[in-house]
């Protein structure tokens, strides 16, 4: 160890950090030339002398989550900071902070249910490699469409599965059946019967929420005709697993609700880690909705919708 280097070096680097002096005016303090006091100071900062911390208030987000968790009764909050508030930037920054929570939280026997739609697409994108054992993917809604648009309920199951070792358990039919009783026929099969069993079995639960506008993925995937969109329209403030809900999270359809494939709502409720994650302008009033709802115990969003939920709440 160079003592009389680290002395000196110490001695550059309080006077700059601390005092605020020039390296012009520290070279005349020390008595050398000024690129020697600029060595000193990176040499300061290598020898680990000296830490820079930037503190940046926009980006600290602890208090907003802390406040949502209050608010809303919920067991964690995750925070995403976007770049900007646009819808696309904002589902691609909560997909990378997912991504982040689930790697934390995840562990070996655990089975993680997930939905379709291009939030999870993202998250899916974003998963950070765990090999689990005896870990299980199962969907949680049918993901069938002859649509010409993607749910990518493929895309993310397989992608999980493949993340964490995992076997990937397929829901292999529509979200919604022309009927109840054709819908419970179905249910009643020993494979479907399995997988839909093992929904409600899982301890981790991931989804986003819907939106009740015309370009909303579920209406553009043709599941139902114009006068049953026109009544979710009117009554609903958005969905889980295709499951529409209104302002007070109630289920506002009951005969599209019993034509539906996949978990129900009510299960989301008594599960381990229930997690929404969803941001956007335009899902405030599903997500507030579905929190009111009871149906999520972990929120994780940016920092622009965490500001709207708390001053609309306010």
């Amino acid at each position: 160890m160079n003592r009389e280097k680290d002395k000196q070096a110490i001695n550059a680097a309080k006077l700059y950090y601390r005092s605020d002096y020039s390296q012009q005016r520290i070279a005349e303090e020390l008595g050398i030339s000024r690129p020697s006091v600029s060595r000193l100071l990176q040499y300061a900062k290598e020898k680990g002398y000296v830490k820079i911390q930037i503190f940046d208030p926009i980006e600290d987000m602890s208090h907003m989550e802390q406040e949502l968790k209050e608010r809303f009764s919920l067991y964690e909050v995750k925070i995403a900071s976007a770049t900007i508030n646009d819808e696309q930037d904002i589902k691609k920054y909560i997909g990378r902070k997912a991504a982040e929570y689930l790697d934390s939280i995840v562990s070996d026997g655990d089975i993680i249910g997930v939905g379709w739609g291009t939030t999870l697409y993202h998250m899916s994108s974003f998963l950070i490699p765990k090999k689990l054992r005896s870990a299980q993917i199962v969907q949680m809604e049918g993901g069938v469409t002859h649509s010409r648009w993607r749910n990518y309920a493929k895309d993310i199951l397989e992608s999980f599965a493949a993340n964490y070792s995992a076997s990937g358990q397929y829901l292999p039919l529509p979200v919604v059946f022309d009927n109840k009783e054709i819908k419970e026929m179905v249910d009643n099969d020993r494979h479907i019967s399995r997988v839909l069993e093992m929904g409600r079995q899982a301890n981790i639960a991931l989804f986003s929420v819907g939106t009740v506008r015309d370009d909303a993925l579920f209406f553009r995937l043709g599941y139902t005709d114009e006068q049953v969109n026109a009544d979710i329209q009117q009554n609903a403030a958005g969905d889980i697993y295709s499951r529409f809900f209104d302002c007070d999270g109630k289920i506002c359809n009951k005969e599209l609700d019993d034509r539906t494939v996949g978990l129900r709502l009510a299960d989301l409720q008594s599960k381990e880690h229930s997690i929404l994650l969803s941001g956007g302008e335009a899902k405030l009033r599903a997500i507030r909705a579905a929190l009111k709802g009871g149906y999520a115990n972990v929120l994780i969003t940016d920092q622009f919708t965490a500001r709207s939920l708390l001053s609309e709440e306010e």
